[in-house]
């Protein structure tokens, strides 16, 4: 029997879809899947999120590569941005599938998503501060200007929408100050600095690392800082919710090389800071205050509940100031990627889901002659061009630096620890309190806040001094 060409074509058609259904791994002719990865480069906080696994090539580690993923070609599109908005609005598009923000972008992340039947979901945690540090409200270095109240009508700028923008809402309504306290303007990142340098403005609010960045760069000097508010903040992974449903192995595979990124940090951080510094051009000290041992932030995936908790409240401020759509938290949130990627790779979620432990400072002090534990409120000097050198307290610390520079030794930054608000500092942007009945070995404490400085004098009879009289305090200790 003849058959007719259309007949033949008909067949041939057919011979061709199920050769594409049986090579395919999802039953189309799909050998190249493009993931879009939405980053922040410069929020140093989610490094190991974005440019750590793009730079030590981990994401092609960790792909899937057999059963549906056999012959798929992975092409990752790295799509930088300097705050959170910018990948929200990739992500409505689906040029990004994956993305990383802070806490106030995250939420309106996911009811944009849920109002536009785009829907996303939190699906791990990058790094977090359990108060609210890294946030901060920065002055110029000369301002007469020294806490929250002094802004008043003041011309303040902050990325809208940010971290930042919702923290600085945040303390206005803990504080029971209206929306109108100062006169508040969005700028990005660049653009504050700018102006802030130029004194075109009178305070700058910033997230992750500006508000450390920007006091180190000697310009300028913090005068208000996130854990003031006591509320957590953290930077978190979203997807879109459809393409973890269709590709689960790839986002449990990002989640796997996020967790290696993280313990490459930690095993090394004077090096992964000088490499965060030469991929992102945020100096390397203060890369290292956020991440490095005891830093502001800890790196932890999990999605622990008082974050969720805390995200409640973030709600309820925007909800407050109808900046916000409606979101279902709950829908929203979801931990079964990441407590997948954990059992993949043998480790208790559940035991890190408890633990609030940030990795120490350890060593020996060499100036104090005693060993660095758990309990010092330890410092670290990082010699410039040398290694990064511990010490047992704020006193030996800063008899560290006198003995160091008599040497004459450079010192590329000097970190202690704040008394009141619990965070690293860096020691020469400091205030002091200086105590005891001994002026041979005074009893010396950091705050980061004048303010701060001032209440513990008043409670210890002490005196508040700055970096340079506190120096002038210490002796170095005898050998």
């Amino acid at each position: 029997m003849r058959i007719s060409n259309l007949a033949q074509r008909k067949i041939r058609s057919i011979i061709f879809l199920i050769a594409a259904c049986l090579c395919s791994p999802r039953g189309h002719a799909e050998t190249t899947l493009e993931i879009g990865i939405g980053t922040q480069n410069t929020t140093t906080n989610t490094v190991t999120g974005g440019i750590v696994l793009k730079e030590l090539g981990l994401l092609d580690k960790y792909m899937p590569k057999t059963g549906k993923y056999k012959d798929v070609k992975f092409v990752f599109n790295w799509q930088n941005a300097t705050s959170g908005p910018p990948i929200t609005n990739g992500m409505m598009a689906n040029n990004i599938q994956i993305g990383m923000m802070g806490d106030y972008p995250l939420l309106v992340n996911g009811a944009t998503g849920q109002a536009t039947k785009n829907e996303t979901q939190l699906i791990a945690v990058i790094a977090y501060n359990a108060f609210g540090g890294g946030n901060g409200i920065v002055v110029p270095k000369d301002s007469p200007y020294y806490e929250l109240a002094d802004l008043k009508g003041k011309k303040v700028s902050v990325p809208f929408g940010s971290a930042a923008h919702g923290m600085m809402l945040q303390a206005l309504q803990s504080h029971g100050l209206p929306s109108d306290f100062w006169d508040l303007v969005s700028q990005s990142p660049e653009i504050g600095s700018t102006n802030l340098q130029e004194k075109r403005i009178d305070a700058h609010g910033d997230f992750v690392p500006f508000a450390e960045l920007l006091p180190f760069r000697g310009f300028a000097r913090k005068i208000y800082d996130g854990a003031e508010t006591k509320q957590p903040t953290f930077h978190g992974i979203v997807i879109r919710k459809d393409f973890g449903e269709k590709y689960p192995e790839v986002v449990v595979g990002y989640i796997k090389a996020l967790i290696e990124a993280n313990d490459w940090v930690r095993k090394n951080p004077k090096v992964a800071a000088e490499k965060i510094e030469e991929w992102t051009k945020i100096n390397k000290e203060v890369a290292y205050i956020f991440l490095g041992p005891d830093g502001v932030h800890t790196l932890d995936p999990t999605i622990k509940p008082r974050w969720v908790e805390a995200l409640k409240v973030d709600y309820g401020v925007l909800q407050k100031l109808n900046m916000i759509k409606e979101l279902n938290i709950p829908a929203w949130v979801n931990d079964s990627y990441v407590r997948q990627a954990f059992k993949e790779l043998n480790m208790n979620y559940d035991a890190q889901l408890a633990s609030f432990e940030n990795y120490a400072i350890e060593g020996k002090d060499t100036v104090c002659n005693v060993a660095i534990t758990k309990a010092s409120p330890a410092g670290q000097i990082w010699v410039q061009g040398g290694d990064i050198l511990p010490f047992s307290s704020p006193a030996c610390t800063l008899a560290g630096v006198k003995k160091l520079t008599a040497e004459g030794k450079k010192l590329s930054a000097v970190y202690l620890d704040d008394r009141a608000l619990g965070i690293k500092v860096f020691a020469d942007a400091a205030f002091y309190t200086i105590s005891g009945k001994d002026p041979k070995k005074p009893d010396v404490i950091p705050f980061l806040l004048k303010r701060d400085a001032e209440e513990n004098a008043k409670k210890t009879g002490g005196k508040v001094v700055t970096y340079s009289e506190a120096l002038n305090a210490i002796a170095v200790p005898a050998r």
